[in-house]
């Protein structure tokens, strides 16, 4: 990708700000490694959760394959970090961004310094709102990870078939995050006509995105949630189903649902969703107790994103399977879209160990 003459000039003072930016100490944990092809940075939210961990390394192992330097930085969600530790990627000169936001209307001022560097921009997994300088988009079919979710809770209580009412509460991912509202809007696709025909019963009330997000998918925010839930409305009553779209909130509902009896053999659990097939939650599936997840195997997702990059920066376009669907406010992004699947205890060995993605000993 050829440079214009400002370009190369705030490269230079990149390389002196890079300087002082390594003596004084910079924002994140990761050291810039330097590849015969460029440099790219990667930008991710939180080691908090294991799918994060996983993509950053695929990622790093990918682009070194490719011929490429990285600089991966965890932010863990503060976004005043992430924002800084961006800048100081295209201080330090690198060659593309590839981003998994905390915030995602956060980071307009960051893109036009990327812009203006004549840094592409590559939004991983999270779409990047409110900036024109989103270059692509690598993402999974967001709605339909919504949809697997509430098909489970469909299928698993044969709402088709019998008559109900059956009580579900639904819960929502972080309401800054894109992703959460494809979730959402999936899952109430499929839920909504029976919420309308009563033979699901959200005895709180609580079905709107406003009313059911979970701040940065807190897992203790949702625990908290649940135990008001079952405290005000499920003191007498048997809660059947829970929508959960993350498996941290997933693992945060459970503990609230054992503490007050719920997995015993006169109660046992509801059926309970989630998504991104973390250890944990794969364990709780196994154990019987979440019922449910949706796989997103982040090692295809990674390859999606290296390859993108490296197109960009060879001056091709990547391959790109959607160009309606993600509007950021500014424009839509293209965009390439991976199938999740989903994983219970019927299929998860196939999914995820045949797969290679976990080892059978790590389940066990």
């Amino acid at each position: 990708m050829k440079r214009t003459p400002s370009a190369i000039l705030s490269a230079a003072l990149a390389a002196v700000m890079a300087l002082v930016l390594t003596a004084c100490g910079g924002v994140g944990d990761a050291a810039q490694q330097s590849g015969e092809n460029g440099t790219v940075g990667i930008a991710m939210p939180t080691k908090s959760s294991d799918r994060w961990v996983a993509d950053g390394k695929n990622m790093v192992r990918l682009f070194k394959e490719a011929g490429y330097g990285t600089d991966l930085q965890y932010a863990e969600d503060v976004v005043e970090d992430q924002v800084s530790q961006i800048e100081n990627m295209i201080t330090r000169g690198v060659d593309a961004l590839v981003i998994a936001a905390i915030d995602g209307e956060a980071l307009t001022d960051v893109l036009q310094m990327a812009a203006d560097n004549d840094i592409p921009v590559i939004s991983y997994d999270r779409l990047i709102n409110g900036s024109e300088h989103v270059d692509y988009y690598a993402t999974f079919d967001n709605f339909q990870v919504g949809v697997l979710q509430a098909s489970y809770i469909e299928e698993s209580l044969d709402l088709k078939n019998e008559e109900g009412p059956f009580n579900i509460e639904l819960f929502g991912g972080s309401p800054d995050d894109n992703n959460a509202y494809f979730f959402y809007d999936g899952a109430m696709s499929v839920l909504q006509p029976y919420i309308d025909e009563g033979k699901l019963e959200v005895r709180s009330g609580q079905t709107e995105m406003d009313q059911i997000a979970t701040m940065r998918w807190s897992g203790a925010k949702a625990q908290s949630r649940m135990d008001n839930l079952l405290s005000s409305h499920y003191s007498n009553k048997q809660l059947d189903a829970v929508l959960s779209p993350y498996d941290g909130i997933s693992i945060g509902v459970i503990s609230s649902l054992k503490a007050v009896g719920y997995g015993s053999e006169d109660r046992p659990l509801p059926v309970i969703t989630g998504q991104d097939a973390e250890l944990a939650s794969v364990k709780s599936i196994i154990a019987g107790e979440q019922t449910q997840t949706v796989f997103k195997d982040t090692r295809k997702l990674a390859e999606v994103a290296v390859n993108m990059t490296d197109a960009v920066l060879n001056g091709e376009k990547p391959k790109v399977n959607d160009t309606e669907s993600y509007d950021n406010g500014k424009k839509v992004v293209p965009a390439h879209l991976l199938e999740p699947v989903s994983v219970d205890e019927d299929n998860y060995e196939e999914a995820l160990i045949d797969s290679g993605y976990y080892e059978k000993s790590e389940l066990s």
